[in-house]
Parts: C-alpha cells; sequence; structure tokens
C-alpha cells in the first residue's frame, strides 16, 4: 500500500514537471516562431506559433547588413570563453585552498568568501565603474573581463567538493613524490570533472548573458557583446522585433551546445558539492 501511494507521488510530481516544462517552453517556441515572420506580422499581434510568410531574410539581414553583428558574437565567445576558463582555475584552486591548506586566516578568508555571498551584484556595479575607469580599461576586453575571473559562489561549491574528496589519493600521490602543485593538477583536477562541469555551464551562461558590466563599461558600439548589441535593434520610434528574436535564436545555440556537452557531469556535479562543511 505503502509503495502505490509513493508510485503515485512520483508520478504526480511527473505530471507537475511536465506541465512546468510546457509553460516555460511556450515562449521560446513563439520566440523561435517570430524569428521566421516579418515585423509587420508580429507587430500585428495574436500567438500564432506558425508564421504565416515563413521568411529566412531576418537571419540574413543581421548576418549580412548587420555589419557590427559577427563582431558582437566574437566578442561574446571570446569573454565567456575566457571568463570561464579563468573561473575554472582560480575557483578551483581557492577551494582547494580553503578545504586542504590550513594557514593563518583560512577561517575568517572562507567567512569573507561567504560575505561576498550576500552582496547584490548591483552594489558593486559603480565601484567597478570606477575602478576600471581608474585603469583606462573601459572599452576594452580587460573591462569586461578582469571583473569575473572569480566568482565567491564556485569558490565555496568547490571547497565543498574537495572536503569530500578521497585524501587518500593526495596521500598517494605524496607518496610517489608530488609535490602539491602536482597532485591539484595531476590527481584532483583530472577527478574533479563533475564539479568543473557545473561550473562550466553557469559560468559560461552567465557570462554570456551578461548585460549590466557591458551597458556600463562599453560606449564603443564594436565593444558590444551580443546582449547589449541585441539592444541596438531598438529604435526610438520602432523595434525591430524581428531581428531582436533571429538574433535571440543564435544567442541561445552556444548555451545549449555548452549544456548539452556537459549535461552528463551535470547532476553529479551538483549534488556531490553539498557535502560537510
Amino acid at each position: 500500500m505503502i509503495a502505490k501511494s509513493a508510485r503515485s507521488w512520483i508520478w504526480l510530481l511527473y505530471a507537475a514537471l511536465a506541465v512546468y516544462a510546457f509553460i516555460t517552453f511556450i515562449p521560446f517556441t513563439w520566440a523561435l516562431s517570430a524569428s521566421f515572420k516579418s515585423l509587420p506580422e508580429i507587430s500585428a499581434g495574436g500567438a500564432d506559433f506558425i508564421p504565416k510568410a515563413f521568411t529566412l531574410e531576418n537571419y540574413k539581414t543581421i548576418f549580412l547588413q548587420e555589419p557590427l553583428f559577427g563582431r558582437w558574437l566574437a566578442n561574446s565567445v571570446m569573454v565567456a570563453v575566457t571568463v570561464t576558463l579563468f573561473n575554472l582555475l582560480f575557483n578551483s584552486m581557492a577551494g582547494y585552498a580553503l578545504a586542504r591548506i590550513k594557514f593563518p586566516g583560512n577561517r575568517l578568508l572562507f567567512v569573507l568568501v561567504l560575505a561576498v555571498l550576500v552582496i547584490p551584484g548591483q552594489i558593486t556595479l559603480l565601484p567597478k565603474f570606477l575602478i576600471l575607469k581608474s585603469f583606462g580599461w573601459l572599452n576594452s576586453y580587460q573591462g569586461l573581463i578582469a571583473p569575473a575571473l572569480v566568482n565567491a559562489t564556485f569558490i565555496f561549491m568547490m571547497r565543498q567538493f574537495f572536503l569530500n574528496f578521497p585524501k587518500e589519493l593526495e596521500e598517494a600521490a605524496a607518496l610517489d613524490g608530488l609535490n602539491r602543485f602536482e597532485t591539484f593538477f595531476q590527481v584532483v583536477m583530472p577527478l574533479a570533472k563533475p564539479a568543473l562541469a557545473a561550473q562550466t555551464i553557469f559560468i559560461f551562461m552567465g557570462s554570456w548573458n551578461e548585460f549590466l558590466l557591458p551597458l556600463v563599461v562599453m560606449s564603443n558600439p564594436e565593444m558590444f557583446t551580443l546582449p547589449l548589441g541585441l539592444n541596438a535593434f531598438k529604435g526610438q520610434y520602432v523595434t525591430y522585433w524581428n531581428y531582436i528574436m533571429a538574433a535571440s535564436m543564435i544567442s541561445t545555440l552556444p548555451a545549449l551546445a555548452i549544456y548539452a556537452f556537459f549535461n552528463r557531469y551535470f547532476i553529479q556535479g551538483v549534488t556531490f558539492t553539498g557535502g560537510k562543511g
């Protein structure tokens, strides 16, 4: 009887998740459909999911007639990939140090990392702008990359992961003559793929979709990232929703590719980082 009741709750949960997935999928489906519609058809309103006059002109226009779209796309790829790679390295090293190395101020430093987690990013936006301006890094790639090289959330996540990491493997590496750095890069990091995969997904998508920092730091259209570039399709009197929808569909492809590639590690990485503190 208990097993039957449990199965009923499981099926009810699956049904609720299916309804939620369907509801969240509707806006994406409409945006995909709108990317193949003309501006007058979109402006006419309605929730038609099948274009009345299917057209590829929106995609042709943003690639062939918008000279900066390719540059915006390249900027986003370069910034997101660079930020992700540096975060994987620095967050992992910091998390490992907090989890394994006992040094004066270890606990205080960990408390500071936790304190950073409760500070909204909007509060630090103005200080970031003033610091970047003093360095002369406005309208530059380093202006977008430098403030995002580390992330307190994933330092904490990697610390939790390394707290659960088997010490026996590190001790065996030490017996084989490996020093701390060699142990970290040759033994620990290759076995940390689940946590690194989860980190990759979140950091890449966060950097890829970042809007506020580029909005504050960049004023030269050639240095815009894709989210900021999409805003350029909004005019004073008319908004080119057909171009925005087409560009939005293109901007989702890298994020989907990253998630699809690292998905097999994703759940394992998230569930393995919540152990002892």
